[in-house]
């Protein structure tokens, strides 16, 4: 059974790597690269992500292989597949990657456990349980040691390589174990009502938790660049660009690579208390790394000045929400804009005339900029199943007549 799992795997592999050897996948990186450097491209990139819609993509139950292992790049490789078959600009990397193993002491990171209340409904919310419910608690709190596991590393990969390393090269890839956004862990250990309420009340206890949250990162990023065990991370939808600089002495440090940082967790915080409470504390992170995108779902129109002020900034991400009118005229050519569709809008109509109206709008408003058309958070079809492909079909199209 393994030898007819690990067969039909190797199938899968060759199919993706013809993908990602083509003249399209080619075209698609140099669209991904150019736009990211500042550069005009063919068209602006289209990119989805389906999250959630994957279990109606792929259901767990079209999935053959039982070992774990190999269950896990099979249905990576069936995502491609059907990714190449929606017809975005996803560019497929002619190398397959296995993450860097690295260990936390202490194992929960924090010294706190971030606790979640699961829902007891399917598709339901889940709700935080804060390990801090008041300043005595903060004393529980470690700065974390990261530690490269080279042997779990080496034998992840010769693993890999073995089973797909002549079909295409098999790398290790290392990233910094903790990202820069600090208000969702900031969130996550207080409570998301207390964090607004503790900024008005008890701001101290704020500005203790987000100065504890950006040193565990910035002591993350020392570690791992001490450690060496970095490389690039400029592949994939969203970050595929240049090269990010040059390695140090042999070894990539931060500076060679993407950094993402938002602030979703402080949409109902005004501008002026943002800077204060997050915004602040982001910076000294920012202006570790090559280049950096901020924003995610967020409403960022009142807080768009802070966000030009971001060290290393390069991809402005514009949410459904934030005004794309008051983006373009701020942001101008000086940086990307990745320019965010809403998810409800594009797969719950039953026809796709108001999505290309939308389409059209903002691509019009959008021409002269650097810009990306990204749809993310996607959770259902919505008894649509080309949805996506439509969509797909009618944004490169606009971005092509607005190129």
């Amino acid at each position: 059974m393994v030898t007819q799992e690990r067969d039909e795997i190797r199938k899968l592999a060759r199919q993706v790597s013809e993908i990602a050897h083509s003249q399209e996948t080619a075209a698609i990186r140099q669209r991904w690269r150019d736009v990211n450097a500042l550069r005009k491209p063919d068209r602006a990139p289209v990119w989805c992500r389906p999250v959630g819609m994957w279990s109606e993509l792929l259901p767990e139950t079209e999935l053959h292989c039982a070992d774990p292992w190999l269950r896990g790049w099979e249905r990576a490789f069936r995502r491609a597949l059907i990714k190449h078959d929606i017809g975005d600009d996803e560019p497929v990397e002619e190398y397959f990657t296995v993450p860097a193993v690295v260990d936390a002491d202490p194992p929960n990171v924090y010294g706190v456990d971030l606790g979640l209340h699961e829902p007891d409904v399917e598709w339901g919310a889940y709700s935080f349980e804060p390990p801090l419910k008041g300043e005595d608690d903060f004393s529980r709190l470690r700065l974390p040691r990261f530690t490269y596991n080279a042997a779990q590393t080496a034998e992840a990969l010769a693993k890999a390589q073995e089973l797909l390393g002549d079909i295409m090269p098999v790398q290790v890839a290392g990233t910094v174990p903790l990202g820069g956004s600090l208000s969702d862990v900031a969130a996550r250990m207080i409570g998301l009502n207390e964090l607004m309420l503790h900024m008005a009340l008890t701001p101290a206890m704020i500005h203790r938790l987000l100065a504890y949250l950006r040193d565990t990162v910035l002591a993350a990023v020392d570690q791992a660049e001490a450690q060496g065990y970095l490389t690039p991370n400029n592949t994939g939808p969203m970050f595929c660009s240049d090269l990010i600089g040059q390695p140090t002495n042999g070894k990539y440090t931060c500076k060679n690579q993407w950094l993402v940082m938002a602030s979703q967790e402080y949409q109902l915080i005004g501008p002026k208390m943002w800077d204060e409470f997050l915004l602040a504390y982001q910076k000294p992170i920012a202006e570790r790394f090559g280049l950096v995108q901020y924003g995610c779902c967020e409403d960022l129109t009142h807080k768009i000045d802070g966000v030009l002020t971001v060290p290393n900034l390069r991809v402005f991400v514009s949410s459904a929400w934030t005004d794309l009118n008051k983006v373009v005229d701020k942001v101008g050519k000086k940086h990307t804009i990745m320019w965010r569709q809403r998810a409800s809008e594009v797969v719950f109509p039953d026809d796709t005339s108001s999505i290309e109206q939308h389409l059209e709008r903002g691509c019009q408003l959008l021409r002269g900029s650097y810009y990306q058309i990204v749809l993310r958070e996607l959770q259902t079809l919505a008894g649509h199943p080309r949805r996506l492909h439509d969509w797909v079909e009618l944004a490169i199209a606009k971005a092509a007549k607005y190129a």
